[in-house]
């Protein structure tokens, strides 16, 4: 399966069967509607709604695909050769233990941060009557090139951004429940929508 949508519930610890402790995250994976079939993805949706908080267009489509209002409508992916209607469901049951995952989220949200938290900066001295310590400093040369080079590392927005994190293992699938186990951090805050598909850039072990 190409890929499916999920809720992060939070960070926990399991065992493998040699006493190993694997941290994971636990993402709440569908179910997801199919809505629509195109020729290389489709478009599903995730999480129950009210119909008052959909527009009109929108219930037209649930109502086509014969399900209920959802909150969340997204594209995922499709695998070639695999075949989907409209109103069939995806669930967590598509991946299973052991497959490798890119899981897509919004990080957290830090606000309007300086240089040193932003980008990790040095900082300036921190003795002898210095002013400098955590200021920009002088940001380049007045005659040449006698602007700003673009991409300069300046204070700004911090986090609230479209994150992917690669070649995360699948540690654990609960079919019943509809929770996937992912080995490591997820990018997003709890509760935060995240998209898990099949990895692209799959790590090749070295002989």
């Amino acid at each position: 399966m190409g890929g499916i949508l999920g809720r992060k519930i939070g960070m926990t610890q399991i065992f493998s069967a040699g006493g190993v402790r694997i941290t994971v995250t636990a993402v709440e994976a569908g179910p997801c509607p199919v809505l629509c079939v195109k020729d290389k993805s489709l478009q599903v949706a995730f999480g129950k709604s009210k119909e008052s908080k959909s527009n009109k267009p929108l219930l037209g489509v649930f109502k086509k695909a014969g399900t209920a209002a959802h909150r969340y409508i997204r594209e995922i992916p499709r695998d070639a050769g695999t075949e989907f209607k409209a109103g069939d469901q995806i669930k967590a049951d598509c991946f299973k233990e052991g497959d490798s995952v890119d899981v897509t989220g919004v990080s957290i949200g830090k606000g309007f941060q300086g240089g040193m938290k932003r980008w990790h900066w040095k900082g300036g001295p921190m003795t002898h009557g210095s002013t400098s310590r955590r200021r920009v400093g002088s940001i380049g040369s007045s005659t040449t090139p006698g602007r700003v080079i673009k991409g300069h590392h300046m204070p700004g927005h911090m986090g609230s951004s479209r994150v992917t994190v690669q070649n995360l293992k699948v540690a654990a699938v609960d079919a019943e429940s509809n929770v996937i186990l992912v080995t490591g951090a997820v990018p997003g805050p709890k509760n935060g929508l995240v998209l898990i598909r099949s990895a692209k850039k799959k790590k090749v072990k070295k002989s």
